[in-house]
């Protein structure tokens, strides 16, 4: 085990120093890769006239079946497609992820996760408004899609085939890898093992890895029905539960809202703040931020890719909500506790700071925020594992058993992460995970011209479709 986990860690430092590469701009250490996610966020913002904010109404509308047609290509209902995105993104990047953040940054660092989360909603819309696009209906009525396919087939449309198969391929080979959800395991068996008393050294760790990982692999037996009935009815119930927890801590320190708020916006700005000013919040924000609602990343596109529907534009306006639900409403949720209880400069640099915070409440509470964790972390685990298996079928065409062999790996890695540190487990998924953006984010500035064009087309049909109510 030593071996293992001695080797992970000079891998995740290895990648982190590469990944992470800084530039001292304005007397502070910027990262190249954060200033390169949020520059894509601002100008899909820009260049879309921000629909987020425009079209986030109809975002809505077509969410609750107002547009719905049964007949339409595609796996699953736009709700079902919703929620396996949000299965990954609303995950432990929402609790332990804020919780790292304000470590790393201080309190000002929640606070640009939140405006991240805004500009966020841009990036999201362009990349599932691609995925469908140029997403494959198989013979079965199966759908195949994501950066895969619109890097590949989008860019060959634009008369950029070899470039669009280098892109699609670098997505693809750091998808494998990246989409491994070691940190889910990492962050869910700390919440427990602090609540219960467990250490992290012993065969509780793999044990709880194992009964995860199995748990998980016989839902991603089942295909993307199985993962879209599980999801959309967990998703809501482990929304709703860690939600009531945040409010139940925030009513018991009503008083200390205030001061929090007031706190989270005057650190965003302050040359005092943690990590280096006003620079290391917003870098710190941002990481965790792209890390939790994966805006620029791709990976969630291939989940919306499934929706049903004839209009690439209408799914890219569901995915607008996408990133509101989990950086701007529970990220902010997350960090109001975390502030309110003033548990953020107490020496906790993981979960445990939220864990803390909840404890405020009633010694018995963090086994509240243990359910949710664990929650959480499984809806990401059978998120990532349709994502990784679309990976798998871009590049075997559907073979059966290169499906089974990957999950054979892809489960078999989750119980590592229930032993390692969360350093050494956060460097490695942080780095494979930012990786996804550069062949992404190239495809997308080459394709910004279809995503305008798609959102032209649909936005002049909006009036027109039927309204199935």
């Amino acid at each position: 085990m030593d071996m293992i986990t001695g080797f992970a860690d000079a891998l995740g430092s290895a990648l982190a120093s590469a990944v992470f590469y800084s530039v001292t701009l304005f007397g502070v250490e910027v990262q190249l890769i954060v200033l390169w996610l949020f520059a894509a966020m601002v100008f899909f913002t820009l260049r879309l006239g921000f629909l987020n904010l425009r079209g986030f109404a109809t975002g809505w509308k077509v969410l609750a079946g107002r547009y719905e047609d049964p007949d339409a290509p595609g796996e699953l209902s736009p709700f079902q497609a919703l929620s396996t995105a949000l299965a990954s993104t609303v995950g432990l990047g929402n609790i332990a992820g804020v919780a790292i953040a304000i470590a790393m940054g201080g309190p000002g660092a929640a606070f640009w996760m939140i405006i991240i989360g805004f500009f966020a909603m841009s990036l999201k819309y362009a990349e599932v408004t691609l995925a469908v696009r140029y997403r494959v209906i198989n013979d079965d009525g199966t759908v195949s899609g994501g950066p895969m396919w619109y890097l590949s087939r989008g860019l060959a449309e634009r008369r950029m085939p070899r470039l669009g198969k280098v892109l699609a391929t670098a997505y693809a080979v750091f998808a494998l890898f990246a989409f491994v959800q070691v940190i889910q395991v990492n962050q869910s068996y700390a919440q427990l093992s602090e609540v219960v008393g467990l250490e992290r050294d012993t065969g509780w760790a793999l044990g709880y890895g194992i009964v995860i990982a199995a748990i998980a692999a016989l839902v991603l037996i089942g295909g993307v029905h199985s993962i879209g009935e599980v999801t959309s009815r967990l998703i809501p119930f482990m929304c709703a539960l860690y939600v009531c927890g945040v409010l139940v801590v925030l009513a018991v320190n009503l008083e200390a809202v205030p001061g929090a708020i007031v706190t989270m916006v005057h650190d965003a700005f302050s040359a005092d703040a943690a990590a280096g000013g006003l620079a290391g919040s917003f870098v710190a924000g941002m990481r965790r931020a792209a890390y939790s609602n994966e805006a620029g990343i791709g990976s969630a596109s291939i989940a919306h890719s499934a929706a049903r529907t004839r209009h690439p534009a209408s799914q890219g306006h569901v995915a607008l909500i996408e990133p509101f639900i989990d950086t701007i409403v529970i990220c902010a949720a997350t960090a109001l506790v975390i502030i309110t209880t003033g548990v953020w400069n107490k020496g906790y640099d993981d979960i445990a700071m939220t864990s803390a915070a909840f404890g405020t409440v009633s010694a018995w509470f963090p086994y509240v925020l243990a359910v949710a964790v664990s929650l959480f972390a499984f809806s990401t685990i059978l998120a990532a594992g349709y994502y990784s298996l679309q990976v798998i079928d871009y590049f075997s065409r559907h073979s059966i058993w290169m499906r089974r062999i990957y999950l054979c790996f892809f489960c078999g890695l989750l119980p590592v992460g229930a032993m390692v540190d969360v350093t050494t487990v956060t460097n490695l998924i942080d780095s494979l995970f930012f990786m996804l953006s550069l062949p992404n984010l190239i495809g997308l500035y080459l394709l910004q011209k279809v995503v305008g064009e798609e959102t032209a087309l649909f936005r002049a049909r909006l009036g027109k479709l039927p309204d199935t109510r």
